[in-house]
């Protein structure tokens, strides 16, 4: 893994001197966001040895890096998802990869199923917490002792400061965000009633098929986390009828202003770590 990891790092050296300081993963329908980033270098993730592809819809499939309000990024345009038949070791490898360059904020972003009757489509909230419901852990197998110890803690997975900053911002900005617990499943079908009804009963907000991996991979790397999911359709609890794409990617176009609001206000702040 770390022969493979230092191939792809090297090569993107290789391309630029620059050097990105937080990394932003754009969920489905969120890609826009890219579009805002001055003097772009794009990096198509096919041309990285050893890196996965991404192969979801709209999930574009590139790194895109440069500057952001004032902070050096760089953005997943397309994530890689378990449910396309990679390892987790692969889904996570881009995580590893964006920590060697540099980073150490990760923003993740996502879409998301409601479990929760006060979280609505269009809503954009604060994850506070996850639950790993895969069925495996991307730190399984050997450890990689260049990122973290074997049995990292996972007591804040989230950053509290992070969420906090958010808040503050939201409120200077009169828009609501909210805050939940998130759960990730394997997918790729969508949950069934009875599944929503137990994910609920075990206290999650919201149920998608990415981010958990990524999170576990980011806190083991000692990376500081912010997750925000936008809410683009209601779970089966609610209603009864199926779930279609154009949905979600409606919702999840509905609630972009206000997740690019706060995630170009978080960066304009000075959010190193004392």
């Amino acid at each position: 893994m770390m022969k493979a990891l230092k191939a792809a790092e090297e090569y993107i050296k290789q391309r630029t001197t620059f050097r990105p300081e937080i990394g932003i993963i754009l969920g489905t329908g969120l890609n826009k966001l890219a579009e805002k980033v001055e003097n772009p270098l794009i990096i198509s993730y096919k041309d990285i040895p050893n890196m996965p592809v991404s192969t979801a819809p709209t999930h574009e499939g590139r790194f895109v890096l440069g500057n952001l309000a004032g902070k050096n990024v760089i953005m997943m345009q397309g994530r890689i998802h378990y449910y396309e038949g990679y390892t987790m070791q692969q889904v996570t490898f881009p995580i590893r990869l964006m920590k060697l360059l540099g980073i150490h904020i990760l923003i993740v972003t996502n879409a998301a199923g409601s479990l929760n009757e006060n979280l609505l489509p269009g809503d954009v909230v604060l994850i506070t917490d996850h639950i790993n419901f895969t069925g495996n852990n991307p730190l399984i197998g050997a450890n990689l002792p260049e990122f973290g110890e074997r049995f990292p803690s996972m007591n804040e997975p989230y950053s509290h400061r992070l969420i906090r900053f958010c808040q503050e911002i939201a409120q200077q900005g009169k828009i609501e965000v909210k805050t939940g617990i998130y759960t990730g499943l394997a997918g790729p079908s969508l949950e069934t009633r009875a599944e929503c009804k137990m994910l609920a009963g075990f206290g999650s907000d919201l149920v998608g098929m990415s981010t958990v991996p990524e999170v576990i991979v980011a806190v083991h790397g000692g990376l500081e986390v912010l997750g925000l999911s936008v809410v683009t359709n209601l779970s089966n609890i609610f209603h009864s009828h199926p779930h279609h794409q154009w949905e979600i990617q409606d919702n999840a176009d509905k609630a972009r202003e206000k997740l690019e609001y706060l995630i170009i206000n978080l960066l304009k702040k000075n959010i190193e770590r004392k």
